[in-house]
Formats: C-alpha cells, structure tokens, sequence
C-alpha cells in the first residue's frame, strides 16, 4: 500500500487510485506528490487490472496547487523550469498506464487537479462541481500540458476562451464542451465510473491495451513534452510581479490588480 495520502486498492479487475487529502482539498502536495507517483507505479505493476479509476475523496477532486505550500519542487540543483515541470510528473506519470484510466471527479476539478483530469482516458464528473484552468486570473501560465490537451478536446476557440478568461465551469457545461463524457449527481460519480471500468474490463484486455496505443499514435500524443515546454512559461511567469499579487489576491478572497509586470 502507498502513504494514505492516495489509496490504491483493485476491486476484481478494476484498480482504484484515491486522492484522500480533503481537508487539504486533495492538493498538490509533496506528500500527496510523491504518494500519487506511487500508486501509479503499482497500478502499472498490478497485471490483473483491466481498467483503471483514479477519483478523490471530499468536496474536491483536487484543487491543483496548494499556494500555502508550494507552487514548485523545492529542488535547488534544478532550474527554474525543471522545478515546475517536477509539480507536474507525478500527475503525468498516468500516461504510462497501459490499460484504460477513468476520472471519477467526483468534485471540483481545478488548476493541475484539471490537467490530471485531461491526462485521463475518460471522465465522467459531477454536475454541481466546478472544472477549468485559472492561471490567467493568479498572474501564472498554464502548466500540466493544459495548453496541449484542452484544445483537442474541445476545439482551439473554446479553449481560448476558458483559458484566457481563467473560466470554471459547472459539470453540465463541461459535458456540453466535450471535457466530461457525461456529468452526473455527486454520488453517483464513482458508481459510473466503476460501471464502466468493469464494462471495458470485460472486454480483451490486450484488444483494449492495443486499442488504446493505435488511438494515442494516431493522435501524436505527446501531452509530457508538452508539459515540458510548458513549464519554461510558467517558470518565467512566476518571476513577475503579477503572479506575486495574484496568489496574494487568492489567498485574502479579493479581486487582483494587475500591471503587467
């Protein structure tokens, strides 16, 4: 078992990772971090799962970073953009999952705690929950390879527009854009979610295993270089003065003032 920081458990041939950090909003933590690399790990290592869900406990899926606590691996031998791209690979490392990933966001779904959701095969979520990038509203650049994902789910104009604008949207208008496959009441989120781990699960797994590489090859799916580029904006963002008083304004509940500077 990983730290219970996230949870790795398999129920038949469906693995189960639990983001269980909700009186710190499932955050992105070091602790939460480290531990979510570690379930992946096992959920790759563990042969007789068939699909995998990955969802949270409490009112969040995850809120991204936790501003209180860090915004990027405190590593002084890396550079600047090593640092912010190192936020990020713990979420990343879904992508190696071979088998078919589920997010059951069964709350709200923001920032990095988004970019996990994309990094996802499917996700089903909840209609009273809130999901988006809002970078552009605490001074930052996208990072989590949001900027890459995003528009080839719901077309470059939209993605413009939630990116720009830094705009939530509820679990209905998710669904309608494309970002959820479908959004449900809150408590039925998991159980969906586990229905339809175990409808694919059903199916030949290596059909499912090699069905889910031709998709991705067709695709050029490169979310993690992607990420990558990212992070190099995201780093120089965070030098300015902007991001300074955007995560002040987050954290005293007021509206930024910005300079562009």
């Amino acid at each position: 078992m990983t730290s219970d920081a996230v949870l790795y458990h398999r129920d038949a041939h469906v693995g189960v990772i639990t983001l269980n950090r909700p009186d710190n909003r499932n955050s992105m933590t070091a602790e939460l971090l480290d531990a979510f690399a570690a379930a992946t790990a096992q959920a790759r290592a563990d042969r007789s799962a068939r699909c995998i869900v990955i969802t949270g406990t409490g009112r969040c899926f995850s809120a991204g970073a936790d501003f209180k606590s860090q915004i990027q691996r405190n590593d002084p031998t890396r550079q600047a953009h090593e640092r912010s791209y190192a936020m990020y690979e713990p979420f990343l490392s879904v992508l190696d999952i071979e088998v078919p990933v589920i997010g059951a966001l069964q709350g709200h779904t923001v920032g990095g705690g988004f970019g996990l959701a994309l990094v996802c095969d499917i996700r089903l979520g909840n209609r009273e929950a809130k999901y988006g990038a809002n970078f552009t509203k605490l001074g930052l650049a996208p990072g989590m390879a949001i900027s890459y994902l995003l528009p080839r789910l719901v077309g470059a104009s939209r993605a413009a527009e939630l990116l720009y604008a830094g705009r939530l949207v509820l679990g209905e208008e998710a669904a309608s854009l494309g970002i959820l496959s479908r959004a449900v009441d809150g408590d039925e989120v998991l159980a969906e979610a586990m229905a339809l781990a175990n409808e694919i699960a059903a199916n030949a797994p290596v059909a499912i295993r090699l069905t889910k590489r031709a998709m991705n090859e067709g695709l050029n799916w490169q979310p993690k270089q992607a990420a990558f580029r990212e992070a190099f904006a995201q780093a120089l963002s965070l030098t300015t003065d902007d991001a300074k008083e955007g995560m002040a304004a987050l954290l005293e509940k007021r509206t930024p003032d910005f300079h562009g500077r």
